[in-house]
């Protein structure tokens, strides 16, 4: 029996054999997290405030205040398939708009709840700063489990739109390309956002877009 040089068929393979053939792909820090997030089961569900709400018993509208994610959900376990339509504006991360949780817990006193510093829970919010290392890496983490969700809500004919402006659009088109699929994106729709010119020195940026895709 004739014994293999691995060694030399390894240099004949070259990268194949190494496993590290290069392939296009999107991914960030905290992708893989964030995918488990949208698919981890949830414990909550949802309390009526009648005393809050205008025409209870007659009104066909639903408003719910609380995490988006939670809600997101709980609200799959009835519709699922059955939405035909979502718009969503989220934060545009602008560095001030995006507040997000992280790992730090809570090790001083209960004060820090009151100043908006820790959520009930213990998670500190934190607002995410251009010198965040991992900047665009959170707002990415925050938006993929929910968009994961979105698609799950949608009925086959379903149409989601989405508003951005170019601090994320970039990364959103590569996300809901990779959820909803290529061929189900219509169109990123650009549009004026305002009428007038800002400070800015060089360049007035008034335009924002929508994202515009098919469930199909």
């Amino acid at each position: 029996m004739q014994a293999i040089d691995f060694d030399a068929l390894k240099v004949k393979l070259g990268d194949v054999a190494e496993g590290s053939r290069e392939r296009y792909q999107f991914t960030w820090p905290g992708k893989r997290a964030a995918k488990a997030e949208a698919r981890m089961p949830i414990t909550k569900t949802m309390r009526p405030v009648p005393e809050r709400s205008k025409d209870w018993n007659t009104t066909q509208n639903l408003y719910i205040e609380g995490d988006n994610l939670d809600a997101l959900k709980i609200l799959r376990e009835t519709y699922a398939g059955k939405v035909k339509l979502i718009y969503i504006d989220p934060p545009y991360n602008t560095g001030h708009d995006f507040i997000y949780k992280d790992d730090f817990r809570k090790t001083v006193a209960e004060g820090f709840t009151e100043s908006g510093e820790f959520d009930e829970e213990g998670g500190r919010l934190v607002m995410n700063l251009e010198t965040n290392g991992r900047f665009h890496s959170d707002w990415c983490s925050m938006i993929y489990p929910r968009l994961i969700l979105s698609r799950d809500l949608l009925s086959q004919d379903g149409a989601i739109f989405i508003s951005i402006d170019d601090n994320e659009v970039a990364n959103l088109i590569k996300i809901m390309d990779e959820v909803y699929g290529y061929s189900n994106r219509v169109a990123v729709i650009c549009h004026k956002s305002r009428a007038s010119v800002s400070n800015d020195k060089i360049i007035s940026s008034n335009h924002n877009f929508i994202l515009f895709m098919l469930k199909i």
